[in-house]
């Protein structure tokens, strides 16, 4: 019988139309001059425009990135090392890894490096934000337990300090839109439908250094030959998105309450906030462990994740869920079952059958 997959938000199935999209991209570099390198350029610069269109951006403003990692991180040391060394920067204990490795980085190399604590759904407090701050980070939407965090009050607080606003919008974008006013947004392919790649919005006027250097590409951001095939890979995915979030969100918002009112009823503890991204379940349990869990799961033919797909593969708690406050067992018990696109009601009704089983035997067990 067909697998079902309940970990969109690790990494969400290649879209039909983002393969249709890519079978003829123009192999040429786009930074040639010929024939070919032409082409390339067209196809590029396609891609851009239908990027800038989706975000309601110029096309000055998009940089094509090889993933969600590489813009975030090409966000915040570039406009860090753009900074009075002074000047604070402040993100919150939930945040993702790649915006916190980044940060511990910069703290480092002597920045004064503020990481503010988040409440028991992983909210992020705007009144976090002391007066002395240069540049923010917030996630659009916590990627472990899908807690929509308040982006828009956030970048009025800090703009009101004078400063720069980056927004990790690499979980979220399928199910909502990023609020206007952020000075830099961060994109990951991968959890668009796009199967790698990613971007950078960089609000006009607003500077950054590379983190490569070498030629003028994408507009003096980031150095190097364009991969035109990821570009439209991405914007392809990003556009279908856009145009399919009100429709597929109601959706996902009836399938995902679902599985959650599933797992409450087996004994699990709801984690997030109510106002959460539509395809979420996610729930903790104190008397059994994640990884027995996920492989009891994926034996049966369900694909599930305990948290983030870029620490699946470590055995230590997550840390978004000890910043919210959970006790060491209840942070290795998660579990979060993320729906997407391709899910059918069908599918739900089979997933119910087989977690009930699964975590009904292994309670029995315990």
């Amino acid at each position: 019988m067909k697998r079902i997959f309940l970990d969109d938000a690790g990494g969400a199935p290649i879209l039909p139309e983002v393969t249709a999209a890519v079978r003829d991209v123009p192999a040429g570099n786009p930074s040639s001059p010929h024939t070919e390198g032409r082409a390339a350029r067209a196809a590029l610069d396609n891609a851009r425009d239908l990027v800038a269109q989706a975000l309601d951006a110029a096309r000055s403003e998009i940089t094509f990135t090889s993933s969600g990692t590489e813009a975030v991180n090409l966000a915040l040391f570039g406009a860090a090392r753009r900074l009075p060394k002074s000047g604070r920067i402040l993100t919150w204990a939930a945040e993702h890894q790649s915006v916190l490795a980044a940060l511990r980085r910069l703290q480092s190399e002597g920045r004064p490096v503020e990481i503010a604590p988040v409440d028991n759904a992983a909210r992020a407090d705007p009144d976090a934000i002391p007066p002395d701050t240069a540049l923010v980070s917030i996630g659009l939407a916590n990627n472990e337990v899908g807690t929509i965090q308040p982006v828009g009050e956030i970048i009025e607080r800090a703009h009101q300090h004078g400063a720069l606003v980056h927004v990790d919008a690499c979980a979220g974008p399928r199910w909502i839109s990023t609020p206007a006013g952020a000075d830099l947004v961060s994109f990951s392919g991968p959890k668009l439908g796009a199967g790698r790649g990613g971007a950078l919005y960089v609000k006009d006027g607003v500077r950054i250094d590379p983190l490569m250097y070498g030629g003028p590409q994408e507009w003096g951001r980031r150095a190097g030959r364009e991969d035109v095939a990821t570009a439209v890979a991405f914007a392809t995915a990003l556009a279908f998105d856009v145009s399919q979030r009100e429709q597929r969100a109601q959706i996902a918002e009836r399938q995902s309450a679902l599985l959650r009112d599933l797992l409450i009823g087996l004994g699990g503890r709801p984690t997030g906030a109510p106002e959460r991204l539509p395809n979420f379940a996610t729930c903790s349990f104190e008397d059994r462990k994640g990884e027995d869990m996920l492989l009891a799961l994926d034996i049966a033919g369900l694909a599930a994740s305990s948290g983030s797909a870029c620490a699946s593969g470590s055995l230590d708690p997550s840390h978004v869920l000890l910043a919210m406050g959970l006790s060491l067992d209840a942070a290795l018990g998660s579990l979060r079952l993320t729906t997407g696109y391709a899910t059918t009601d069908e599918e739900i009704a089979r997933a119910r059958d087989i977690i009930s089983a699964i975590l009904t035997r292994s309670a029995a067990h315990a």
